[in-house]
């Protein structure tokens, strides 16, 4: 089986909660960006011996949070050597209402992974009203209100974000070979 980590920042436990479903469906290793936007060496050496990596952050304000652009940037050194070329990687965000620009991280961890050399996986399970509800294809997207607290995420969201990890493992695995 293929290694993952499942590499995020959140801020208010929202995307926490969204990336222990997808570390279970993975069965991936959780790996926290801390509140400065940093990871620790050791974080950063499992992150490098992954065979897949999966991006989360919340969206705010149309983007991913300031510490996980921070964890970005500070992948320039795995991008210099190409260390990341090859790996596999996926992503997810959740944000307060229905669509708060989620697709503009996605999009965000998508760039990341291709300027990496990474190959990305999409979402493959169809919406059927509870799983998929948001109809994102490019990534995981999950929602909960405003003022919502992270157990009350729909469960269908985490359902999903469980497959979107297994699905990511998947292929890790069968590149992997």
């Amino acid at each position: 089986m293929a290694k993952t980590v499942v590499v995020y920042h959140s801020g208010y436990g929202h995307t926490q909660r969204v990336a222990q479903f997808v570390a279970e469906g993975a069965g991936a290793q959780l790996i926290a960006i801390d509140a400065n936007g940093d990871l620790t060496d050791a974080q950063w050496a499992d992150v490098n011996a992954a065979d897949a990596v999966i991006f989360g952050s919340p969206t705010y304000m149309g983007m991913a949070s300031w510490q996980f652009k921070k964890f970005a940037d500070a992948t320039s050194k795995a991008w210099f050597t190409g260390a990341w070329k090859d790996k596999v990687a996926g992503g997810f965000t959740i944000s307060a209402s229905p669509s708060g620009d989620k697709l503009s991280t996605v999009q965000y961890f998508i760039t990341l992974a291709m300027q990496q050399g990474m190959i990305w996986v999409g979402q493959p399970t169809q919406n059927d009203g509870t799983t998929n509800r948001l109809g994102s294809y490019s990534g995981l997207m999950a929602q909960v209100g405003p003022t919502d607290p992270a157990d009350k995420i729909p469960q269908g969201d985490l359902d999903t974000a469980k497959a979107y990890g297994q699905r990511v493992a998947e292929v890790a695995t069968k590149l992997r070979g």
